[in-house]
């Protein structure tokens, strides 16, 4: 698989939220949203399975989001690859690798998308994710974090996971 292509897509509708601070389901103009607020860290989570023509580089997650009001201000957004390997994990817990991290500034308009990538090296970064093994995804506005300035609530529409 080459640089850039395109390994998994996960839109709203396929989060399965965390039992508490979870992003909520929304609606912008008929298109399915989560929210995430801009005082209280809050998570969505997605399940998936690696293709098997994952070539074993580096993953890139790109976040698609909007603002509900802010045109201005910075969203900090964590990524953080969970590892479902073959008798390996126990589902019961959680086993997340370290977050990534990644600063975007709003749109300059409400209505307008922002394109927000995180990059993972292979290795520990994304939890030793191989090719065919089942995977999640937790992505998280990281709301107290001191660079996180937009007020109001961040948007997600849809995560992108790419080949590094």
């Amino acid at each position: 698989m080459a640089s850039g292509n395109t390994l998994a897509v996960f839109t709203p509708l396929h989060n399965e939220p965390p039992a508490t601070v979870y992003a909520t389901l929304d609606l912008r103009n008929g298109h399915p949203c989560l929210d995430f607020d801009a005082a209280t860290d809050e998570d969505a989570v997605f399940t998936g399975i690696l293709p098997a023509n994952y070539a074993g580089g580096g993953l890139t997650v790109t976040l698609i989001w909007a603002a509900t009001s802010a045109t201005s201000g910075d969203v900090v957004w964590n990524a953080a690859i969970e590892r479902m390997d073959d008798e390996g994990i126990d589902i019961d817990s959680d086993s997340f690798a370290a977050a990534q991290a990644a600063t975007a500034t709003a749109p300059a308009a409400t209505g307008q998308l922002q394109y927000t990538s995180i990059t993972f090296t292979s290795g520990a970064q994304m939890d030793s994710l191989a090719a065919t093994e089942m995977f999640r995804i937790k992505v998280t506005r990281d709301a107290n974090a001191g660079g996180d300035t937009m007020v109001g609530d961040a948007e997600l529409l849809g995560v992108r996971i790419s080949e590094t």
